[in-house]
């Protein structure tokens, strides 16, 4: 394959065909079913996947015999599913998803979710880099090898649209798919981090989720603060304690041992090479306020913290009104949302019932104390690469970026990677994205990196077209 004609392809397939796309995307908000329980009623998840449809069908009538369905399992969300013969059965697997993160306040003066700002090599709004770029950059590398008539093998594209909301429905679309999707030998998935922009980023591992609501309630109704002060525990005062049970509200160590795995040595190795190929990036990329300092100094004991150690953050609270409204009330009930991300190997149906266990017991004052987990999310971590495919992402990682390739963990969850690893135990597996440095995904800001988005998708090109040579020798 030759890499510069290569990048003659991909370079103005973006600019002419993909930005128009995805800037028409963003403009969708078509939030996981988590955040708009009415998400059929709007419309708008239909909306995204016609765009996409739209989109991709002119460019899969270029492969004989490739197909696009859209599935739809009654009471779930729709998937796109995409077949492309190849020149072997042998099968590649390329995954991402359509639905997108709530609003979020802070954006940037003359942007928002849903409102597309290209500024310079960055266009902002919600999903265009997590994970809506993930269809158009698949069809893009294919379309690529298609030109240089590289052979490759049979690719299927899966596109959910659940995955912001804990992929719950993807298991049933697996199953339903079993027979057509076949067992593939390489997984892609285009919907994880890059450390920097300057190579070609591979995540190692991802951390799970557990968690759950926990409710104290003191009183049935609010009472006169001056009244009832020094007699009524305050609310907020025990659950505070509570999670103390859980957390150092010093450090922010997580106390419970139940939470921790032994890290493997060669994630620690990998971390400590991460952090000194970032630099002060591990924690400078973070947009933090007054004189606020990271929660360690060791640049490689970060890395290991936000991917292999439990952390706890209070995502929601409830009970309180807002400041300018609030009376001298003694408040009958504090609610707060909390968010445990887990180890990637830690059971995360274990840590949820660890939670429970060490929050409700023995309440202060006999307050009510109720925790509602979550079911949990368990994390996973990839299998170790096979010297074909460590030599193909060295390869695809210079010709892309010219640089070496970089290994890391991340802090967040994909659901269909531990899905995967353990339905098809054999499969090899790349996990890589364009979520790099402030491009703050879920939060305000979001952007797609464009040349990174061009990069990531001739890395795909290149790793698809090793993947048919190792079947062939």
């Amino acid at each position: 394959m030759d890499t510069h004609r290569l990048k003659q392809f991909v370079d103005p397939f973006w600019d002419d065909s993909i930005l128009p796309s995805i800037t028409e995307y963003i403009r969708i908000p078509n939030k996981s079913p988590h955040f708009d329980p009415d998400w059929v009623a709007h419309g708008y998840m239909e909306d995204a996947v016609k765009l996409m449809v739209a989109w991709a069908e002119p460019h899969l009538a270029a492969f004989p015999g490739a197909t696009l369905e859209v599935v739809r399992l009654e009471g779930r969300t729709p998937l796109i599913f995409i077949e492309v013969p190849g020149d072997s059965d042998d099968t590649v697997l390329l995954y991402g998803h359509l639905d997108k993160q709530p609003e979020m306040k802070g954006w940037a003066e003359g942007t928002g979710p849903w409102i597309p700002v290209r500024k310079g090599d960055k266009l902002y709004g919600r999903g265009g880099a997590d994970d809506g770029y993930a269809i158009y950059a698949c069809l893009c590398a294919l379309r690529a090898l298609q030109e240089q008539k590289v052979p490759r093998g049979r690719c299927v594209i899966m596109i959910e649209a659940c995955e912001e909301s804990g992929s719950y429905d993807l298991p049933f679309y697996v199953d339903h798919l079993m027979t057509r999707i076949g067992k593939p030998s390489l997984v892609v998935c285009l919907d994880s981090g890059c450390g920097d922009w300057d190579r070609l980023w591979l995540t190692t591992s991802l951390r799970g989720i557990a968690g759950g609501t926990l409710t104290v309630r003191v009183l049935t109704e609010g009472v006169h603060s001056g009244d009832a002060s020094g007699i009524v525990p305050s609310s907020f005062r025990i659950a505070r304690g509570l999670l103390s049970r859980l957390e150092d509200e010093m450090t922010g160590e997580i106390k419970l041992p139940d939470l921790y795995v032994q890290i493997p040595p060669q994630r620690i190795e990998q971390a400590k090479a991460a952090a000194a190929v970032l630099g002060e990036q591990v924690h400078a990329k973070f947009p933090f306020a007054g004189s606020t300092r990271p929660m360690a100094d060791d640049l490689g004991q970060m890395v290991l913290n936000r991917t292999w150690r439990p952390q706890l953050a209070v995502i929601g609270m409830d009970g309180y009104p807002a400041p300018g409204d609030a009376g001298n009330v003694l408040l009958p009930y504090s609610t707060a949302q909390l968010s445990l991300r887990t180890p990637p190997t830690l059971d995360a149906k274990a840590a949820v019932q660890a939670m429970k266990r060490t929050l409700e017991a023995d309440p202060p004052h006999g307050a009510e104390v109720v925790f509602d987990g979550w079911e949990g999310q368990s994390g996973w971590h990839a299998p170790p690469l096979a010297p074909w495919l460590e030599k193909a992402v060295a390869q695809a990682s210079q010709e892309a970026f010219g640089n070496p390739a970089a290994y890391m963990g991340e802090g967040g969850s994909i659901p269909f990677m531990g899905m995967l690893g353990e339905k098809f135990p054999g499969t090899q597996f790349v996990i890589t994205g364009v979520l790099g440095p402030h491009s703050n995904a879920h939060g305000p800001n979001e952007f797609l990196h464009i040349p990174t988005g061009k990069r990531v998708t001739m890395a795909t090109a290149r790793l698809i077209a090793a993947h048919y040579e190792r079947a062939k020798s």
